[in-house]
């Protein structure tokens, strides 16, 4: 998530993001969730998108032991911390600015036997994409990270560094305006995307993408 600084008079509406933390229960583990709105805004909060990733990941819909697994925009690290709980070997990412509370997120909720299967990393979209193996991930995790246009671009760049063919790509996201179907569309340009699951209640979508095969026009 990007960082957005807090305005209490702007946005009234958000109060309850307010609060210094969130609990919730997946993987049969309880799990505190730091919040710092007022410091590090959008990023430090935990997102509808979030939550329905986290129930979706419990679905056991995609395979998630032992796989090699990225978060993208990790925030709060809520779906980072529960996809690890679920077997999966988690690098779990964010701007350089979120590691210090990212990193206190999920040292604190996940028992010392999972500590050493999760690497949390600075990630910005697009620079220094050599410190990241291309190809190299099994599964791809983004949840509310689509919502600024100049940021499409290079998160595309990275997507298309990290997957292989075989990647599969998890994007929960909550369609407000043109702009989010026109990033799906930029994205189908090299991935194959299809919508797997909808949370009504919450209005919340999750695709599925795949790396495009090359094409053998004879």
């Amino acid at each position: 998530m990007a960082l957005v600084p807090y305005v209490e008079a702007v946005v009234p509406a958000l109060s309850k993001l307010q609060n210094s933390s969130a609990s919730f229960h997946f993987a049969s583990h309880d799990i505190r969730i730091t919040q710092d709105w007022r410091k590090l805004g959008v990023a430090a909060v935990v997102w509808d998108a979030a939550v329905v990733m986290c129930i979706y990941l419990e679905l056991g819909q995609v395979e998630l032991k032992d796989k090699v697994s990225i978060e993208l925009g990790a925030g709060t690290g809520l779906v980072g911390i529960v996809a690890a709980l679920l077997g999966a070997k988690m690098t779990i990412t964010d701007r350089n600015s979120a590691m210090d509370f990212l990193s206190a997120n999920v040292k604190a909720n996940l028992p010392d036997n999972l500590q050493k299967s999760v690497v949390v990393s600075e990630l910005s979209w697009g620079e220094n994409l050599d410190r990241y193996p291309s190809e190299g991930f099994d599964l791809v995790l983004g949840a509310d990270i689509v919502y600024l246009e100049d940021t499409f671009v290079p998160l595309i760049q990275t997507l298309k560094h990290l997957c292989s063919h075989a990647t599969v790509v998890l994007l929960a996201c909550r369609i407000r305006y043109e702009r989010d179907t026109n990033f799906l569309n930029m994205l189908s340009k090299w991935f194959n995307v299809a919508e797997v699951y909808y949370d009504k209640q919450r209005d919340i979508h999750i695709y599925k993408a795949s790396k495009q095969l090359p094409r053998c026009d004879l």
